[in-house]
């Protein structure tokens, strides 16, 4: 019998507070994010501070979206994003299926030899975080500008007609989470399946006249699981999955 109860956060979706990077980049950019992609997430940005941009590239082309207070943007997975920060930037961000992001499920736009297994991978990715903050930033700001060189080259090559490139690196990247796929599927179930699946037997119920669920309503808060944490596009208050 399918659940009518599941007590995790609406839709089983990850939130997580985000102030975009202020450090220059390499295309003279005030600031912004690592681009990356997610293999089976779609991602939410909540602006709720500060302008910028995020750049996207897919099979379809290059597209830059404007971000300011009040701007609600989205795409799905295989979207190359990069978050760039023109001031002051803060993102509420909202992540679907929860918990899948934290397990891997985004890959870095690297040189191609670094994607070759998921042990050079790993290591081209490391952000150490037991040593001081300032060697932190200098490791996550270097990983940074190697993947924004990988991805303007990508972006180029899309521009001109030539898929080759952007193609490669989308094979690469599934070819490098392909081993963490059981994992993800047992996420997956305990996560969004469950809840869409309680909220199908909820439905089902109401039809036969039974609302007896609703007797069993909840309510539940937390707080960051961390602060500050160095991530992909800035620091990060991280919440955990719920």
């Amino acid at each position: 019998m399918v659940s009518l109860a599941y007590d995790g956060f609406p839709a089983a979706v990850g939130v997580s507070r985000l102030r975009v990077y202020d450090w220059p980049t390499v295309d003279g950019r005030p600031g912004g994010g690592t681009p990356h992609l997610h293999l089976t997430c779609g991602e939410g940005y909540v602006v709720t501070a500060g302008r910028g941009t995020v750049q996207t590239l897919t099979t379809s082309g290059y597209r830059e979206t404007p971000l300011e207070p009040g701007t609600v943007a989205w795409f799905t997975p295989g979207t190359i994003h990069r978050l760039t920060n023109d001031g002051g930037l803060e993102i509420t961000v909202v992540m679907q299926n929860s918990g899948l992001p934290e397990a891997g499920d985004a890959v870095l736009t690297l040189p191609q030899d670094l994607l070759a297994d998921a042990g050079t991978y790993t290591d081209a990715v490391r952000a150490p975080a037991d040593v001081p903050e300032k060697r932190q930033e200098q490791v996550v700001r270097a990983r940074r500008d190697l993947a924004t060189r990988r991805f303007l080259e990508l972006r180029t090559a899309t521009e001109a007609g030539d898929p080759g490139p952007l193609a490669a690196f989308q094979r690469a990247a599934a070819a490098l989470v392909r081993p963490r796929l059981a994992e993800w599927r047992e996420r997956w179930q305990g996560g969004a399946h469950a809840a869409a699946a309680a909220t199908a037997a909820q439905l089902d119920a109401l039809r036969a006249g039974d609302a007896s669920h609703l007797t069993r309503g909840a309510v539940a808060a937390t707080g960051p699981a961390a602060r500050g944490r160095f991530g992909m596009c800035g620091r990060l208050d991280v919440y955990p999955s719920i």
